[in-house]
């Protein structure tokens, strides 16, 4: 892909025209995918936030007429573990962009016997067993309590399973997908654990990112790629990294096509939950929220609270 790269940079509270733009598409790229085909006129951007840097520059370019940004969860190279991303910048950073909906792509393990490896599942809840990831942006004097009972938007969801399903992908519309720490995979007894619970996937990174998207008012759904079937399945043995890979490379064209396939279905305006989280969220008197609190997350609170 030639890209023609141009390096911009933004900082918080700066809107350039040329950088922020309402409307943007996101889309996260996990193991495998690094930069998105399909974009046109991409330059890459920097982008800095109250929270730190995110994991990686984004690229920004144009897919089908609609404006696009990727971001590579890990880094370019897969740098940074799951543990040690920085999920609320990378969401922030998002924001500053402009982003209104984000396709999380992610590789994970299946925990049913009826979800192969190789299949793409469209989940549509998520189990959080992490213990070391910020969880919100609200997180000093100011306090926000948004609803995730349904923590993937939608009308997203709807239109990547239609593509999917028009490509003929053996593709699942729902399932529940349980979040660890890691970076290790799962011990035989936490696995069976997990199957017991009725979780349909495993994964290490997309509930940090769900809930936050969500407090940013960001529509969210993740295109899980089925790797492997963790740990629990003795007819498979143990989880092989190389294995992991090898399905993941095989699959990856999937995603990418069901994203491709789903941009141009995107309605322009915003209807569903996502898009007013924060209505009623925010329980702090607004008098009581420090003006450097306000400045700092601007680009969330906007039209939220003056």
């Amino acid at each position: 892909m030639k890209s023609g790269k141009a390096t911009k940079s933004v900082s918080v509270g700066k809107k350039s025209d040329k950088i922020f733009e309402a409307g943007t598409i996101g889309v996260i790229g996990g193991v495998g995918l690094y930069e998105m085909p399909g974009l046109s006129d991409i330059r890459e951007v920097k982008v800095k936030t109250p929270f730190g840097e995110p994991s990686d520059p984004f690229l920004v370019g144009r897919m089908g007429g609609r404006r696009l940004a990727f971001l590579a969860r890990h880094g370019r190279g897969h740098r940074i573990p799951p543990g040690d991303i920085n999920f609320r910048a990378n969401i922030f950073g998002f924001k500053l962009l402009g982003t209104e909906r984000i396709f999380s792509v992610s590789a994970v393990g299946s925990m049913r016997e009826e979800i192969h490896p190789g299949d793409i599942v469209l989940p549509d809840q998520f189990f959080d067993r992490t213990a070391a990831r910020p969880r919100t942006f609200f997180s000093r004097e100011i306090v926000a309590h948004v609803a995730l009972a349904h923590p993937v938007c939608p009308v997203m969801a709807g239109i990547l399973a239609r593509v999917g399903e028009e490509k003929g992908f053996r593709l699942h519309r729902q399932g529940t997908y349980i979040c660890i720490e890691g970076p290790q995979f799962s011990t035989r007894a936490e696995s069976d654990i997990y199957r017991q619970w009725g979780v349909s996937v495993i994964g290490m990174t997309n509930l940090p990112e769900a809930r936050l998207a969500r407090e940013a008012e960001i529509c969210y759904a993740t295109v899980a790629m089925v790797t492997d079937y963790d740990c629990w399945n003795e007819r498979e043995g143990e989880v092989e990294i190389e294995d992991v890979i090898k399905v993941m490379k095989a699959t990856i064209g999937k995603a990418k096509e069901m994203i491709a396939g789903a941009v141009p279905h995107l309605p322009e305006a915003r209807n569903c939950v996502c898009s007013q989280a924060l209505k009623d969220a925010i329980v702090t008197d607004p008098k009581a929220i420090p003006a450097r609190v306000k400045k700092m997350l601007a680009p969330i609170l906007k039209g939220v609270i003056k």
